[in-house]
């Protein structure tokens, strides 16, 4: 039996990981950064390449442009997302390979990352429309008034369905109206407002339903199943994406549609940038960017508000049509004279 190189390729990654561990990265970066160093390992060996100081950057476009022509079983191409993720625990890779001295130079440092598209959200819901999903729930059952809660919560405050899952009974701060978000992506903590509407029903939630739920007394998490355990991001997004259908509005969607509602609104409405930027935990504006550019409703207040080129207040279509009309006329009058 080979035993494995110490200097080769997979030990490097394995000692990379345990770095990351030990820097105390999240155990879902972990899983990713893993998964893609795995896929970059394989396509190495294949082409005989065991050991870092033989990547060059000629290589790594190589992998680049061989991730570009990749085809998924189902035929289709990689996302561009998936492709610059791989490459992003590439680049990462090298760049620690460097700092602790394993090579000399970084060739990825000048490699050149795929453009992610600038897409819109695919839904973002008015308030009527919001209203109306958060109406479904039957709060004369048990889950009906939990699930009331749960909306209320996403709606008011934009968090991730990982986030809610997460939520303790002592994060809420029901006097100042505040949200504590423990541990949110990025490992980061931050504080957050929540809505007084938002607020009274976690409360009528905890105060008349969450007992009945509770199978062990310290169980600290608020939202719980029927059977007593926290409630995961796939139950949530199941729960949601149905409540959403049922309400018959014609558009799709789970927990980040509320995230997606809940920042473009609070937009639309005139709130900065910068708070909604920091209530979604976006570490830079440019995340949060995208919800200024679904604030059409608004805009399009703007643009009949201030255009030149609109219709005076007091005047309706048809009137101004009966206007053109008579105006056609007087100039045939003039022609005629």
């Amino acid at each position: 039996m080979s035993v494995p190189d110490p200097e080769g390729m997979a030990a490097r990654a394995a000692s990379f990981l345990e770095w990351l561990r030990v820097h105390h990265y999240s155990e879902h970066s972990l899983r990713s950064f893993g998964n893609s160093l795995r896929h970059f390992l394989g396509w190495c060996e294949g082409r005989c390449l065991v050991r870092p100081e033989e990547v060059t950057r000629p290589v790594l476009e190589r992998y680049q442009r061989w991730l570009f022509h990749l085809r998924q079983p189902s035929g289709k191409p990689l996302s561009v997302a998936t492709q610059r993720n791989q490459l992003a625990a590439v680049k990462a890779f090298f760049r620690w390979l460097t700092r602790e001295s394993f090579i000399l130079s970084n060739p990825a440092s000048e490699l050149d990352m795929p453009r992610l598209p600038q897409r819109l959200p695919a839904a973002v819901l008015s308030v009527s429309e919001a209203e109306a999903v958060l109406a479904q729930p039957d709060v004369k059952e048990i889950l009906g008034l939990r699930d009331r809660a749960i909306l209320e919560v996403f709606y008011s405050t934009g968090i991730r369905r990982s986030e809610l899952a997460g939520l303790g009974i002592y994060d809420f701060d029901w006097q100042r109206g505040w949200l504590t978000i423990r541990q949110g992506k990025g490992k980061k903590d931050r504080v957050i407002p929540i809505g007084e509407r938002a607020l009274a029903w976690v409360d009528r939630y905890v105060t008349e339903i969450r007992p009945m739920l509770l199978t062990r007394a310290d169980e600290a998490t608020v939202f719980l199943t029927h059977e007593g355990n926290p409630l995961t991001p796939t139950y949530l997004s199941e729960l949601v994406h149905g409540y959403v259908d049922d309400a018959k509005i014609g558009k799709r969607g789970s927990c980040h549609l509320f995230r997606h509602t809940a920042a473009t609104l609070m937009l639309e409405n005139g709130a900065d940038l910068r708070y909604v930027q920091e209530m979604l935990g976006h570490s830079s504006p440019e995340t949060t960017q995208i919800y200024t550019r679904v604030s059409i409703r608004k805009l399009k207040e703007i643009h009949s508000a201030t255009h030149p080129a609109r219709l005076e207040r007091t005047a309706t279509a048809e009137e101004l049509f009966e206007a053109l009309d008579d105006e056609t006329g007087d100039e045939n009058a003039e022609l005629d004279a």
